[in-house]
Parts: structure tokens; sequence; C-alpha cells
């Protein structure tokens, strides 16, 4: 396949000039000229630098990797045929769809971009966080800096020393059974070669992991409240909130507290604090 820089160049402006800033969360500010974001602003969304981000639309510079244009297709909000168009005209194959895809879609990252005053994040059917809102960073750390094996919580819980921090105690014994039960029930649906089948690989040595595989739970849920500990504020007592994209089987979970309860309060101060947590 070959790489058409005429057209990966007409195709990253138009779709820059289509987006306003309010559609990917941030703010219009004045004596805006551009009617759509301007180059620095998409780098930024993209992670790369303007001047890289400049020479792509100027049909310079070096062909982009397969991370960056999954960069560039994430920061630009495009949905599956749009980011495959862009792999294409960079002569490449497209990336793979479903749950073990780790592109957001529009509609998600939307309402994400909304959520700037509420704990929320995106997550893969595994529990690997993809993105999170300011205030779900304060509130649980970053957790899409993990990599490997580790982006996902049901791994962490057991291969992290720390990962059951956050979490009460007394729920720990059922969160154990949880992540096992939902980890059998996605290595059934994906298969033998699937990340979760990897995923029970690497803990079958860990002896609490093995017991509770060898009780074959599945469907066992969360429940609707959920309670953490937070190093700074304390115990937190939150209404969580479950939005699918049944396409890419992410979910987006919000998370609340009751106004006027003292976890409300905390998550005031915690929006005013930000976070320490690793």
């Amino acid at each position: 396949m070959t790489t058409d820089r005429a057209g990966l160049a007409q195709f990253l402006r138009r779709r820059r000039e289509l987006l306003q800033p309010e559609d990917v969360g941030l703010p219009r500010g004045e004596r805006r000229r551009t009617g759509g974001l301007r180059r620095e602003e998409v780098a930024v969304l993209c992670h790369m630098s303007t001047d890289y981000y400049t020479r792509l639309e100027q049909q310079r510079g070096t062909q982009p990797s397969e991370q960056m244009l999954a960069s560039i297709a994430q920061g630009l909000h495009l949905s599956l045929d749009e980011r495959d168009h862009l792999f294409v005209l960079n002569g490449r194959n497209a990336p793979s769809r479903g749950p073990e895809s780790a592109h957001i879609s529009p509609g998600l990252l939307r309402i994400l971009d909304r959520l700037h005053d509420t704990p929320a994040e995106i997550v893969t059917e595994l529990g690997q966080t993809l993105k999170q809102t300011p205030l779900g960073v304060a509130l649980s750390g970053n957790l899409t800096s993990f990599t490997g094996p580790e982006r996902s919580i049901g791994y962490r819980w057991f291969a992290r020393p720390g990962a059951r921090d956050f979490y009460r105690p007394e729920d720990h014994p059922f969160l154990t059974r949880m992540w096992v039960s939902h980890l059998r029930q996605v290595t059934t649906l994906r298969g033998p070669g699937s990340e979760a089948a990897h995923l029970v690989e690497l803990l079958k040595d860990d002896a609490e992991f093995q017991e509770a595989w060898n009780n074959h739970e599945v469907g066992i849920r969360p429940g609707e409240v959920k309670h953490f500990i937070h190093p700074q504020v304390g115990a937190l007592e939150l209404n969580c909130q479950t939005l699918v994209d049944r396409h890419q089987l992410h979910l987006l979970l919000v998370y609340t507290a009751s106004p006027g309860s003292e976890s409300y309060e905390k998550l005031q101060l915690l929006s005013v604090i930000g976070s320490v947590r690793p």
C-alpha cells in the first residue's frame, strides 16, 4: 500500500476545520478567527508537537507510525470508518475493531468532554482505562499510565502491590470473585487466543486467583454503590452509572455522590486540590 500524502493533508485539514473547541472540551476563548480548531489545539489533543502536525497538513515530514495515527484518530474524534480511512491514506492496514480496540467512539468522547466537573472514565471490557476526566484522575489516579497486562484492573488486583488500597477491605473478597468471574466470562466469549486468555495464563500461578478460578463463577456484577478509600480525603461512597458503546463494547463510568452528603463535599474538595496519586 502506498501513502497518499495529498489525501492525508486534505483529510486532516478538513477534519480540523469541522471541529469546534466545545466539541472536544476546549474553551472557545475570544478573538478566534478560524472556524474550526487551531493546529496547536489539535496537536495537544493528539499528543504531538505543533510543528509535526503542521508538517502533515503541508505534505511534509516523515510517515506517522501506527501509534501516532491512532493518537491522531482519537484526537480528531474520528469515527471507526474515518480512522480506517486515515490508516489507508498512510499506506497501512486498518486496526482491528471490537472489544480489544482502544479507539473510543466520538459519541463517548463528546459525553466525557462535557463531564469536566465529574469523575468519569472510559474502560474496556477487561477494565483497561482508556481516558479519564481530570476529576476522575484526582479520584483514582492516572489509570491510563499503566502498560502491558497491568492496564487491566483485574490483573492489577492480583499482581500489583497496593492495587487494592483504593477499595475498602471488607469489599475485597467480593471484588476478587467479581474480577475472576468477569475474566472467565470474557475468556469464554473471546477464545483461547484472546487478551483475556493471556491474562488468565499470566495469573495461573497466583494461589488466590486459582482458588477463585476453580469455583467457575460467572455473572457476578458490581453494585451501583461503590466505596473507595482515597489517600487525601478518606472514605467515599459514590454511585456509578454506566453507558455502553455497543459497537466497541467500551463502558463510560460516571461517579456521583448524593448532594449534601459527606462524599459530595469530599468530591468538591478533590476538584480543588487535585491528585497526588501515582
